[in-house]
């Protein structure tokens, strides 16, 4: 029996255990092409002997860089760790500036790209890599060599012993992959994973994930190169899981018709949109059909799990998951049974409505330093908790400071920032590593996140503002696509808000009044701005005295990781949002 002590002990674990002959699956040209878990070890292999031949030795860095998620990456994944180098994955999105930073930075070697969008980046700072020698695309690219060349080259199968060698060699302690964070500030930091760290994280996190082992379904979209849904894949792996690859954001509700999976992950911000479009498309019914489909978004956002809100509560549900919740399963492929939530905050009401639809969002919570996870709920056992990431997983350590830090230890701690003692030194204290995020485990043991310590501030009245908790309340508004608050030593707290353009623009159709067509025209609309105080008024009523918003701007850009204010992982950029918006904070407090 195959021990999992390396990354890339699970393919042969899965091969002994489930045999699978569609253990990846990737479209390519219209077609949902499969790769049997045997296949997908012979390429590895391949991959690794070719490695070896074009001169990759032991702790060499090789990036991969992919704008979709594909069979190719897991198989170049298996390749580079079982001789000893490690993959550096790079976010597709990031300026060529950043891409020129990780690949000096990591010293990597070589660099495997998706597509013609990201080769030119690459191209753009290649001169400017001395260690990089060749860059490959996944795509049939005239201008860059092709991945197949590998697999050409290592067919030879004459240098297999050396490839065992090294498997052999190589210790659960040792360095896996160099993850470089996305960063809200400054450049972004290298986070050095060993085989143990994300190994532990996997065998750990498994038991809370409950699959009907190898049989499940899984579509993965949200981006590899996110030590998230990396580490899902690696579980997905370990319990014989069929996934299939998502082709983009923009096609996920055609892949959940075709692929119909059992299982996938989220991050919040597409939950949000999932919502936004079913509940536009009620406010569009008329008649019984609307008063119907309000009744049951009313019934799902007073939901609570193991049947607490009693017999009549539960009568109606069943009744509304027959009429209306049915068809948002239908619209999610009709066969998913869970949704895994990370990255972000999940707002409660969302957490609820999929709940009482029969479709279950467990959010989690950990870091690229974690492994990522640290917490997560479990709809089994009464181990689920609305308003919070669930239980602490097993073997791992988790206290609060004194004021208010969760800090962690356990196997799923990084080995620290490669190159960086002191950043290292920094967050790794006494054992602990320091999350920066405040929170508190309540009695039942579950963990609840209140703020980032780096985020929260004091007002020169001296009281402390958590902007997080205020962002995510006021992003329940359907006015409100983006927040920032801000007002960190002035006397009141305000924000940036970037407007959900399409709404206001059926709002206004709606009230008959009439909108510039650009942006910035709809921005200085006084109706607009009416309507948006009214909005924030409203919402205020829900915060202290203190937190409530008393000002605002409207931005009439549309926040986005190429624009600056998103990072990969769509979190908030706030330096850099308050530089761009450095006049309208002028405005705001002169």
């Amino acid at each position: 029996m195959v021990t999992i002590t390396r990354l890339f002990d699970l393919p042969y674990y899965q091969k002994e255990k489930y045999n699978k002959s569609d253990a990846l699956v990737t479209k390519q040209n219209g077609v949902w092409e499969k790769t049997s878990i045997d296949e997908y070890i012979a390429k590895a292999n391949s991959i690794s002997r070719a490695l070896l031949r074009m001169g990759v030795k032991k702790d060499d860095k090789i990036a991969l860089i992919t704008s979709n998620n594909r069979t190719e990456w897991h198989i170049m994944d298996i390749g580079i760790l079982q001789i000893g180098a490690q993959n550096v994955p790079i976010y597709p999105t990031i300026s060529a500036e950043d891409y020129q930073y990780v690949l000096n930075h990591s010293e990597s070697v070589y660099c495997f790209v998706s597509d013609e969008e990201v080769l030119a980046k690459v191209n753009e700072i290649k001169a400017n890599v001395p260690t990089l020698k060749e860059i490959y695309s996944f795509n049939d690219l005239a201008s860059c060599k092709n991945w197949s060349e590998l697999l050409e080259l290592g067919a030879d199968e004459s240098n297999q012993q050396e490839v065992e060698n090294l498997k052999n060699s190589i210790q659960a302690s040792d360095l896996a992959t160099l993850i470089y964070t996305s960063g809200t500030t400054g450049r972004p930091k290298g986070v050095m994973l060993s085989h143990e760290n994300i190994v532990s994280n996997v065998l750990n996190s498994a038991c809370r994930i409950p699959f009907e082992e190898g049989k499940s379904v899984a579509l993965s979209f949200l981006p590899i190169c996110h030590i998230f849904e990396r580490m899902v894949v690696y579980i997905y792996q370990y319990y014989g899981v069929s996934i299939y690859f998502g082709e983009s954001t923009d096609k996920i509700s055609e892949n959940l018709q075709e692929v119909k999976p059992t299982v996938m992950t989220a991050v919040p911000r597409l939950l949000e949109k999932v919502y936004d479009k079913i509940y536009a498309k009620g406010t569009e019914l008329t008649g019984i059909k609307k008063k119907l489909f309000f009744w049951a978004i009313d019934l799902g956002l007073r939901y609570e799990p193991y049947g607490a809100n009693g017999f009549w509560y539960e009568m109606q549900l069943k009744i509304a998951r027959k009429l209306i919740f049915s068809k948002w399963q239908e619209a999610l492929g009709n066969r998913l049974e869970l949704i895994v939530s990370g990255s972000a905050a999940l707002q409660n009401r969302l957490t609820r409505i999929f709940a009482a639809a029969n479709i279950p969002v467990v959010e989690g919570y950990g870091l690229t330093e974690t492994s990522p996870v640290i917490a997560v709920n479990d709809l089994r056992n009464h181990g689920f908790k609305i308003g919070t990431v669930g239980k602490l997983i097993p073997n791992l350590e988790v206290k609060i400071a004194e004021d208010g830090e969760i800090l962690c230890k356990g196997p799923n701690v990084m080995m620290g920032y490669y190159k960086e003692p002191e950043k290292t030194a920094e967050a790794l204290q006494d054992g602990y590593f320091h999350t920066g995020d405040i929170g508190e485990i309540d009695s039942e043991g579950f963990l609840k996140i209140t703020d980032r310590k780096k985020e929260m501030f004091k007002t020169s009245g001296g009281k402390y503002i958590a902007p997080q908790s205020i962002e995510n309340l006021m992003k329940q508004s359907r006015f409100i696509e983006q927040i920032m608050v801000i007002g960190e030593g002035e006397k009141m707290p305000a924000a940036f808000i970037q407007p959900n353009f399409d709404f206001v623009k059926e709002w206004a159709k709606i009230h008959k009044i009439s909108l510039g067509k650009s942006n910035e025209e709809i921005i200085e609309n006084p109706e607009v701005k009416k309507r948006f105080k009214e909005e924030i008024d409203s919402l205020n009523q829900k915060f202290g005295h203190w937190e409530q918003i008393k000002r605002f701007e409207l931005t009439p850009d549309v926040w986005s990781i190429e624009g600056g204010q998103l990072t990969p992982t769509l979190k908030l950029k706030r330096k850099v949002v308050k530089e761009i918006y450095k006049d309208l904070y002028a405005k705001i407090y002169g």
